[in-house]
């Protein structure tokens, strides 16, 4: 396996899903569900950073490295607290709208982490510790959107006909 093809094609993706977070924040009428996108745009340059630190080592003939991710797994992440902040709040909102929004970012993440999960299974060393890293946290963010839209899609079926 070329674990350098590996990490472009990720840092690819890593950047569309940065792409979809930070466009569909200003579409979604949700607050708790705008605040998530907008942190997890920025939990995906982190994603993004920490790709590129791990080609960076590959140029420079050193072999790739979970210490950064290590360090920015110890800073907290953002599941952890959008599991705490977003999710304590009541949908009190009509959500109909965001349902979509929410369902495709739930499997944008769960794509991300069966993509980590599939290339660590052939990788070996630290290439498969960064990519096992990186499968946590994608489930962590999968689990999260997943509880939203569930959460919405839940009240959206109580609610009578015509809201």
């Amino acid at each position: 396996m070329d674990i350098r093809k590996v990490y472009e094609y990720a840092l690819q993706r890593e950047y569309e899903g940065k792409k979809f977070f930070e466009e569909n924040a200003g579409r979604l009428h949700h607050a708790a569900a705008v605040g998530a996108f907008k942190a997890l745009a920025a939990e995906e340059q982190k994603h993004i950073d920490f790709i590129s630190s791990q080609i960076a080592e590959l140029d420079r003939g050193e072999k790739p490295s979970a210490a950064m991710g290590s360090s920015l797994q110890k800073e907290g992440f953002f599941s952890q607290r959008a599991a705490s902040e977003s999710l304590d709040q009541t949908v009190t909102e009509a959500m109909v709208p965001d349902l979509p929004v929410l369902r495709t970012a739930y499997l944008i993440e769960r794509d991300f982490a069966e993509f980590y999960e599939m290339s660590a299974q052939k990788a070996e060393g630290e290439s498969k510790k960064v990519l096992d890293m990186l499968a946590r946290w994608e489930h962590g963010h999968e689990r999260l959107f997943k509880e939203m839209h569930d959460k919405a899609f839940e009240q959206y079926a109580s609610m009578p006909w015509g809201g």
